[in-house]
């Protein structure tokens, strides 16, 4: 039996950015049932931060979060976690509604956020993108604020400072039993392993309630949800490296350049089961016709499709905090699509609430209180039952 102060389940963005700052308390083991950090969720995602997604809370959460990209700590990774790029909310007639409400949802966190109605302005920004009529667009919001965050040096930076601080990060590791013993929580993995900690965190991503479950408590009601990202080749001759990242009023489009081509997205979320999600032809059908919808592109070819699952809570706001019911116990899940913009703002969540400590300054002031955050207000049981199918 290993011992540790701190034994956090899932080695995602959310379970790994929590140890970084636990470490400075005691000993933490973080067990990944995969053999990569990330694997289905944060290692799949677009990684970038922006407030045109989430709600209010997840907005505080980013704008919290954004002093650790903007300026990294120093030693944390020898290449910069984030860079500049630029943040385009474009509405048609149809959405122009969505549109002005986002405009006054993003005020309060941005006062860099441009309302443009020049259609051809809006062209010089992305020269793609169909302007006029009834299904261009007719008002964009340009936010220059946003940041493309590097997924995996995030991954593998925080990772770094788990172990620099004497704690582990262990790949490979799923967990066959849990169970409170004692003062103690005792994990075992299908390999015999066995670990022992006071304080257990599920960081579990999709499959936060069934490892609860696992260990005997009530499932908090998370639904993992699919979205499908396609890889397109930008028109012939055309540089779109510094086009900014697009999304539509109507939150059912965005797309971006990367690496020499553009990543694109219906913005799916499609209730899924816990597992290595993989996209559908329909989904990505889909978001190659809103690529020819909005813009002048013309899908002639796909280059990558892939999948990954964004798993939510039912007021869709990350959640953490001790389970009332059972001692020792810490939820740590449904991030959605927001864990990597707001996991600098939810690790210090997780340092102040497992240790008893005070509430990260300046939350409060925007809009982050405890009750928007532990998990009492969710006990309302599980909508979607992930036992059967739960595998660590």
């Amino acid at each position: 039996m290993t011992t540790s102060d701190f034994l956090i389940i899932g080695g995602g963005i959310a379970g790994l950015s929590a140890a970084a700052r636990l470490g400075r308390h005691g000993k933490v083991v973080v067990l990944e049932a995969e053999e990569a950090l990330g694997y289905h969720s944060s290692g799949r995602s677009v990684s970038f931060s922006h407030y045109g997604i989430g709600n209010a809370v997840v907005r505080g959460l980013t704008a919290w979060s954004r002093s650790f990209y903007e300026a990294q700590p120093e030693g944390f990774c020898p290449t910069p976690v984030a860079r500049a790029m630029p943040s385009l909310y474009f509405a048609t007639e149809a959405s122009l509604g969505a549109l002005i409400a986002l405009r006054t949802d993003m005020a309060r966190f941005t006062d860099a956020a441009e309302w443009i109605e020049d259609e051809a302005k809006i062209a010089a920004l992305c020269p793609a993108l169909r302007t006029g009529g009834p299904d261009g667009a007719v008002a964009a919001i340009l936010d220059p604020t946003g940041l493309k965050l590097d997924a995996d040096a995030l991954l593998q930076s925080f990772a770094r400072a788990v172990r620099a601080d004497g704690g582990e990060v262990l790949t490979g590791r799923r967990i066959a039993s849990a169970a409170r013993r004692g003062e103690d929580w005792e994990v075992k993995t299908e390999q015999g392993e066995a670990w022992s900690a006071p304080v257990l965190i599920d960081a579990g991503g999709a499959w936060g309630d069934g490892f609860a479950s696992l260990a005997g408590l009530r499932p908090i009601g998370l639904q993992p949800k699919r979205r499908t990202i396609i890889a397109i080749d930008p028109p012939p001759g055309t540089d779109a490296a510094a086009w900014p990242f697009v999304h539509s009023a109507a939150g059912d489009f965005y797309m971006l350049p990367e690496a020499g081509q553009l990543l694109a997205s219906p913005v799916d979320e499609v209730d899924d089961d816990p597992g290595d999600a993989q996209p559908e032809d329909y989904d990505v059908a889909l978001a190659a016709h809103r690529v020819e919808l909005y813009t002048d592109i013309r899908v002639a070819r796909i280059a990558h499709r892939w999948a990954g699952l964004r798993s939510f809570v039912a007021d869709r706001t990350p959640t953490a905090g001790f389970d009332p019911e059972a001692p020792g116990f810490f939820w740590l899940v449904g991030q959605g699509g927001y864990g990597l913009q707001t996991a600098p703002a939810m690790a210090a969540i997780v340092e102040a609430l497992a240790t008893g400590g005070a509430w990260p300054s300046g939350l409060a002031e925007l809009g982050v209180v405890p009750d928007r955050i532990r998990p009492e207000r969710l006990r309302g049981g599980s909508a979607h039952s992930l036992i059967s199918q739960a595998i660590f």
